[in-house]
């Protein structure tokens, strides 16, 4: 697979009254057209909406192989079925040592590309643009889930734990093993392992990558000042904290085609005084665009742990409000959003170009067909499959 000299392409933007329901007279917002039901594009890639399922681990790659299974595939398909613009698969580490836990899945070999592909099929003949989080956990790699135990801990060996890596050899925390602090060649080969994971996912068909620089893991542990202490290029100064995140970015965003898009997931704030915080965010996103990132996920948290974080609804819309407003950035909110009209007014008022459902999706494969009937959207005009729609929200038998 070679490597193609790549552009930093504008990202087309979302005007301002894209995000503002027109009212005239006594027209009501429930007349106009939802705005969680507007089209979104990101260079040549248009999404039906602006409804996208955020990446969730599932942590049941089995065979500890890295490869999806025939649950992913149910799992991601029933959502673009039931009209989500974006489904974002969960974390993907470009390494085995860069998984969160040994059932996590993965894109470090050539032989997980067949795994991954009928999924992507799948997922665009639903009517959704396919897109794949790649990561690299860091410390909190090799860490427990749902079916293995060991939660918050780091799995013993015996249980097909390892070593793990970071930008120091800090754990996360009492319950984790301590991890080896890279080497500056080492970072180099993460780098590349993300370019190369990035490459297998073009192959195996995604339209959209993510790179995951959130909730603790590699990139935000060199982010973060609370957490970084090294004293080499990559610590220190913001600049150098940003070092690595930049050179992800790069050696994604040189490998991927210029007309599809790359974006970011990154944790705002850490919640935790003296660490990173939405200033420091900020002025990370606005390096990212120039670095041809088109988006910036916004979530928060995961870095610090034992920090107390206030989760109530639209907890971290501010956040992404803010660095849509000060990096001049589309960004996706998510987190404690659950109903359609509180997602809808999120848009109404700019605070974001993108609302993600989580958990509700979990509860609910077909949020957006509901989402649809709640703001009353025609059944016809809504994302339903064909065979779906006999049996749209407000058909009587």
């Amino acid at each position: 697979m070679a490597k193609n000299k790549k552009k930093n392409n504008t990202t087309q933007k979302t005007q301002d009254s894209a995000h503002k329901v027109k009212k005239q007279g006594n027209q009501s917002a429930a007349s106009s057209s939802p705005l969680l039901f507007e089209p979104l594009t990101l260079r040549s890639v248009t999404f039906r909406n602006r409804i996208w399922l955020p990446p969730m681990d599932m942590y049941s790659a089995f065979a500890q192989d890295g490869k999806p299974t025939s649950f992913h595939y149910q799992h991601y398909v029933s959502r673009a079925l039931g009209g989500f613009g974006a489904i974002l698969t969960e974390a993907t580490a470009v390494s085995p040592e860069g998984r969160i836990s040994p059932y996590d899945l993965g894109l470090w070999n050539d032989d997980q590309i067949g795994a991954w592909s009928w999924i992507v099929d799948g997922i665009k003949q639903s009517g959704a643009i396919p897109a794949i989080q790649l990561n690299h956990a860091g410390r909190k790699g090799s860490s427990g889930c749902s079916g293995l135990g060991y939660i918050n801990a780091s799995v013993p060996p015996e249980a097909g734990g390892w070593q793990t890596v970071g930008a120091t050899d800090t754990p996360y925390n009492n319950n984790f093993a301590p991890s080896r602090g890279l080497s500056t060649q080492e970072i180099q080969q993460i780098v590349d392992a993300f370019k190369n994971a990035a490459l297998r996912a073009r192959t195996a068909g995604f339209d959209m990558v993510e790179i995951h620089g959130a909730h603790g893991y590699l990139i935000s542990q060199f982010l973060d000042p609370l957490i970084n202490n090294r004293t080499d290029e990559y610590g220190g100064s913001f600049t150098n904290r940003i070092r690595f995140a930049l050179e992800v970015a790069d050696a994604v965003r040189g490998v991927w085609p210029d007309d599809l898009p790359v974006i970011m997931r990154i944790s705002a704030t850490d919640w935790a005084e003296g660490g990173w915080d939405i200033y420091q965010s900020v002025e990370l996103a606005k390096a990212l665009k120039k670095h041809g990132i088109d988006m910036i996920d916004v979530s928060t948290g995961g870095m610090i742990s034992g920090v107390t974080i206030p989760s109530r609804p639209n907890y971290q819309v501010p956040f992404a409000q803010e660095i849509r407003s000060k990096a001049d950035l589309p960004v996706t909110t998510v987190g404690l959003i659950t109903k359609p009209k509180q997602a809808e007014k999120i848009l109404e008022e700019g605070r974001a170009d993108v609302v993600e459902i989580g958990r509700a999706a979990l509860r609910d494969p077909y949020w957006p067909l509901r989402a649809a009937a709640k703001l009353g959207l025609d059944k016809h005009q809504a994302p339903y499959p064909v065979q779906y729609v006999r049996g749209a929200y407000g058909t009587r038998r």
